[in-house]
């Protein structure tokens, strides 16, 4: 495999840059849509390893699936030296894999290769590919790094494909694919009880479930924290179950120590991981550490430009940081990319609150709750804003309209409380947030910071739930 020898011969390792667009299902039958996506993501984490190769985040390549783009000019659009495609075929029980190599600055082809291998033999084809590149790198790299990019994390090719299988339906990041994932992650481990990544993809899955408030905290957090703890005992070197671990510190314990000891430990392991330092940029914004939170975030775009929640963290910096207008306008971009990306809608909304645009937040939250359905944090921003907009009749709608909800699934407290405050009822807010502290809600990490709360921020009980959290003073 040529790869890495024509594609640094012409350019040199420094400041090289690799993208790797979404492989092809060729076989038009998508029940293996999870086996194209799969192999391409594992060649991204793969390669990403390698601190002198820039590799495109997963979620920055798959905004160009199922699209005809030229490779050269998706090559500028990123800034990228190199594009890599790849189609997969499936006929009985082979797979053919092929892979191209394109030059951006002149549209050549670099490289290419096709694979004809039986399907049980997958595990060994990206050995194959992976061992080829640091052949072709043995002087740049160490013999640790070698080691890492050529390694495989399981030798059952069963456990294999149900990883795959659990990271497709994650990164749908809904509520049914998330919990789809999850049984997909412990088939694995069933197959193998020694596999690492499964256990990762666990730990991402519970955050994800636990971030969102699809189920409560005690049915999310301390899941990922024990996954991610077995990840890191089975394997210390993987960045990502320290980047969950660290995560859970932070939402969960309110270790704000530990979870920042996490954080730097992820991206001391790969410092192309996108996800711990946009994770670790979310943190430093709870501490009120603005600058270096931006610091963060603008790392993590960089290595995932096109990412739809690393770009709406931009704008919840901005917003937390008190520069409304400038949050405004990457929230907007961002819809521009995706018009119903929930978190957006959210965030827009929180500012067009922090404005007084009350009329125009309360439109945002409603997108959001339509995309994500009967989403209870979205349901509580639209009563609180009624709150504070003085339509308390409709305030209270919402009210029993989350009660309700509260019958069928999980509702957060925070989110109660939250509208209680904007009717202005303290001891019900108040009431509510202890609530939220028993069940150590992961938004109480906002508390501070979150302007909604209005008078109840003149009590001493708020600055004792503050001391409380740890959070700055």
């Amino acid at each position: 495999m040529g790869i890495a020898y024509f594609y640094f011969a012409r350019g040199g390792a420094s400041g090289s840059s690799l993208a790797i667009l979404p492989f092809v299902n060729a076989s038009a039958d998508p029940d293996i849509e999870y086996l194209s996506d799969g192999i391409t993501e594992s060649l991204i984490n793969s390669l990403s390893q390698l601190p002198q190769l820039r590799v495109m985040a997963r979620t920055t390549v798959f905004r160009y699936k199922g699209r005809d783009a030229d490779p050269q000019e998706i090559g500028r659009d990123l800034k990228v030296n190199a594009v890599l495609t790849g189609k997969v075929l499936q006929r009985g029980d082979t797979l053919v894999i092929q892979v191209d190599l394109v030059h951006t600055a002149d549209g050549s082809q670099l490289w290419g290769e096709q694979y004809n291998r039986k399907q049980s033999d997958i595990l060994a084809v990206q050995k194959d590919i992976s061992r080829e590149i640091s052949e072709k790198l043995r002087l740049r790299l160490t013999g640790e790094e070698q080691q890492r990019v050529v390694k495989s994390y399981t030798e059952n090719t069963d456990a294999y494909h149900l990883y795959l299988k659990g990271r497709y339906f994650w990164n749908q990041r809904t509520e049914m694919g998330l919990k789809k994932g999850i049984e997909y992650f412990q088939q694995a481990i069933e197959r193998d009880p020694h596999y690492a990544l499964a256990y990762s993809g666990l730990a991402d899955s519970y955050t994800t479930l636990g971030y969102f408030s699809f189920l409560s905290p005690a049915d999310c957090f301390p899941q990922a924290k024990a996954a991610a703890t077995r990840a890191l005992e089975l394997d210390s070197m993987l960045a990502e179950p320290h980047t969950s671990l660290a995560y859970a510190k932070l939402y969960y314990d309110w270790d704000w120590e530990g979870a920042e000891k996490e954080f730097k430990q992820a991206i001391a392991l790969n410092p192309n991981y996108a996800t711990a330092h946009h994770w670790y940029s979310v943190y430093l914004t709870a501490r009120e550490r603005h600058g270096e939170a931006l610091v963060e975030i603008e790392r993590a775009k960089e290595l995932d430009p096109l990412s739809l929640i690393i770009n709406t963290d931009i704008g919840f910096e901005s917003y937390y940081s008190g520069q409304y207008d400038q949050a405004i306008k990457q929230l907007q971009s961002v819809l521009e990319m995706n018009q119903d990306f929930p978190l957006a809608h959210l965030w827009l909304g929180r500012t067009y609150q922090q404005k007084a645009m009350y009329e125009e937040a309360v439109a945002e939250y409603q997108k959001a709750d339509a995309v994500l359905r009967n989403w209870a944090p979205a349901k509580a921003a639209i009563g609180n804003a009624y709150g504070l907009w003085g339509k308390k009749a409709d305030a209270r709608w919402v009210l029993d309209e989350l009660n309700e909800l509260a019958k069928e699934r999980y509702v957060t407290p925070y989110g109660t409380a939250l509208v209680y405050a904007g009717l202005g009822e303290t001891d019900r807010a108040f009431a509510a947030l202890n609530e939220a502290y028993e069940q150590r809600s992961h938004w109480l990490v906002w508390l501070k910071l979150d302007l909604r709360w209005g008078g109840l921020r003149a009590d001493p009980r708020f600055a004792e739930f503050v001391r409380r959290i740890g959070l700055p003073r």
